[in-house]
């Protein structure tokens, strides 16, 4: 089978296509025939050698996300899914095998059926981005109608994150760069404040007793903490956040491989999509040859949904 990996850690340019032997399911796994995988953020650190590839030897395939169809179910495989059904999936590198390729063997449980109403590019944006928003409100644990800001909200997991706390009855409050703004509006945010260091200060205005919560997907939680309540809590995609908590804070981060089983929570993410409660979005699709641009895009910054590769 085609694949798109490295067998040397760097820049974009270290990624090639392979020739590769196509996985067999093994008990409890699905083969899925992969035709759109999205590019994202940790693939880059994967390609680098920061994430995943610590214990493994090349060649290294990146991609936590894909989409396409069945096409082996392995013996004691707990699933309603036949071989043929267009599915999304999230996929954790093992060793050195992730979702840039033909084939993909992954878990059963790490597979739903692919959103009604969406293609497979559309559906490849949702799995990890989505799991990765729904665990950090999971780890915020709000009380009922809670208050949440986030920031990072024009990103990938920014935008899920405020459809999924207003899905459940949040009001929210958001950051947008001036061209972002209706964006973010249009995403669900009761209000938007400008990005930036005095993101605290701005949403003190609206929340003066501080937010319940606060998803930090921009990395600047240790900035703007004071917009947190006392003895609130933050999530953050972020590692190595040091926020004081001299006023109680919890501070969590969202490690998304702790989700890649969470079955139902993957399907209730279908469901949302296919109601219209969540909304992919595809910023570029290219072929998976084309690899190297990919990863140059989403390095370049300023993309507004995912560049996902096409199998």
């Amino acid at each position: 089978m085609k694949a798109v990996g490295l067998t040397e850690f760097g820049g974009p340019e270290v990624l090639r296509v392979l020739e590769l032997a196509v996985p067999e399911t093994g008990p409890g796994e699905i083969r899925i025939r992969v035709r759109a995988a999205a590019v994202n953020p940790i693939d880059t650190m994967v390609r680098r050698g920061m994430a995943f590839v610590s214990d493994a030897e090349p060649p290294y395939v990146p991609g936590m996300d894909a989409a396409g169809v069945v096409e082996q179910i392995g013996e004691e495989a707990d699933t309603d899914l036949s071989v043929g059904d267009h599915v999304m999936a999230i996929a954790v590198i093992s060793g050195t095998h992730g979702a840039y390729a033909e084939h993909l063997v992954i878990p059963a449980q790490s597979v739903v059926r692919t959103p009604a109403g969406l293609t497979d590019i559309q559906a490849a944006t949702l799995p990890m981005n989505g799991l990765t928003a729904r665990m950090a409100l999971d780890l915020l644990e709000l009380p009922a109608e809670a208050t949440i800001a986030v920031t990072g909200a024009a990103g990938a997991v920014g935008a899920y994150a405020i459809q999924l706390a207003k899905a459940e009855g949040h009001r929210v409050i958001a950051d947008a760069a001036p061209k972002d703004q209706q964006l973010v509006k249009d995403l669900g945010a009761d209000i938007v404040v400008a990005r930036g260091t005095d993101f605290a200060e701005l949403v003190r205005k609206e929340a003066p007793n501080g937010v319940d919560g606060l998803i930090d997907t921009a990395g600047i939680a240790e900035l703007v903490s004071h917009a947190v309540r006392d003895n609130g809590r933050i999530a953050s995609s972020v590692r190595g956040i040091q926020v004081p908590n001299d006023r109680g804070i919890v501070t969590q981060t969202t490690f998304v491989p702790q989700y890649a089983q969470e079955h139902a929570k993957l399907d209730r993410l279908r469901q949302l999509a296919e109601h219209g409660r969540l909304t992919p979005r595809v910023a570029h699709t290219l072929p998976a040859a084309q690899a190297t641009e990919a990863h140059r895009l989403l390095e370049t910054g300023g993309l507004r949904g995912r560049v996902v590769l096409t199998f």
